[in-house]
């Protein structure tokens, strides 16, 4: 049944699909400004809280990431509201066995890993009822700056195709639309679902060859895949903040990997991805 969702972080990349999600599917949606909003007053009332929320860049969240996640734990306490949170697959790292699922133990050692694998695990000790729906990299269908429409596909309508990794290893995918269509699905299931729920989003498991034969289907014109070179951005590590972890989590291109969908799709069982051509036709630059 519909209720009333709060969304922080409703202009980003889930927070803005995650708000459309809800209020097509007739949610009371509101949105929260970190600028003014108080967040205690914004929690009270609210039947589930989107926590899409980030900091900035990757530079950041060192500083950010935990402080952010532990008011809003503070701030949800007594409020009987349910927490949906867009997880990633960061947690994993690369020792983890192929075919990420819900039993996947976390054994990320590097900076970025090891602090949402502690967000997590805060969330899971505060005593609220959290969904985590973990993704892989969004296709989106506005230009948000994600490796997609900013790199892979950037010249992908000029017959260029630029990939981070080797072009057969596979690599997991999320279309925002349907992801956040199963948050909404999740939301309204909450009653049913345990107090601790990790959903992995199965979404598209693709090797970067596949990748650009779909997106040569999506535009109906041949593809030649390519790899995107690292080497230029090497020297411009110290003066870009956000390349440290760009670098640091180069690895998940290397290796290979998907999120094993069964556990999603027992809860949800009616739930259809949209077929792969038609998300990228979608994600892809008007240029």
């Amino acid at each position: 049944m519909p209720g009333k969702v709060l969304i922080l972080g409703s202009h980003g990349r889930f927070g803005h699909h995650a708000a459309q999600a809800f209020g097509a599917a007739g949610w009371q949606v509101r949105g929260f400004d970190r600028q003014h909003d108080d967040l205690a007053t914004a929690v009270a009332g609210q039947d589930v809280i989107v926590m899409a929320a980030n900091p900035g860049g990757y530079q950041h969240w060192t500083r950010e990431l935990l402080p952010a996640h532990r008011a809003l734990i503070e701030a949800a306490r007594g409020s009987g509201a349910t927490i949906l949170l867009p997880g990633n697959v960061y947690v994993f790292g690369p020792k983890a066995p192929f075919g990420w699922d819900a039993d996947t133990p976390h054994l990320a050692t590097n900076p970025l890993g090891r602090l949402r694998i502690q967000m997590e695990a805060e969330y899971r000790a505060s005593g609220l009822q959290v969904i985590v729906l973990r993704c892989g990299d969004f296709l989106d269908t506005r230009p948000s700056g994600n490796w997609f429409d900013a790199h892979i596909a950037k010249g992908a309508r000029r017959g260029h195709f630029a990939y981070p990794g080797p072009l057969d290893r596979v690599h997991a995918w999320a279309y925002l639309p349907d992801a956040t269509r199963a948050a909404v699905a999740l939301a309204e299931a909450r009653a049913t679902l345990a107090q601790w729920e990790d959903l992995p989003f199965p979404g598209y498991s693709l090797t970067g060859a596949e990748l650009a034969a779909a997106t040569g289907r999506a535009l109906a014109r041949d593809i030649p895949p390519g790899r995107m070179a690292w080497w230029p951005l090497a020297p411009l590590r110290p003066l870009v903040p956000a390349l440290r972890g760009i670098f640091e989590m180069r690895y998940l291109w290397e290796l290979p990997h998907r999120l094993d969908g069964a556990k999603l799709h027992r809860l949800l069982p009616e739930f259809r991805d949209t077929p792969v051509e038609e998300a990228i036709r979608a994600g892809l630059p008007q240029r």
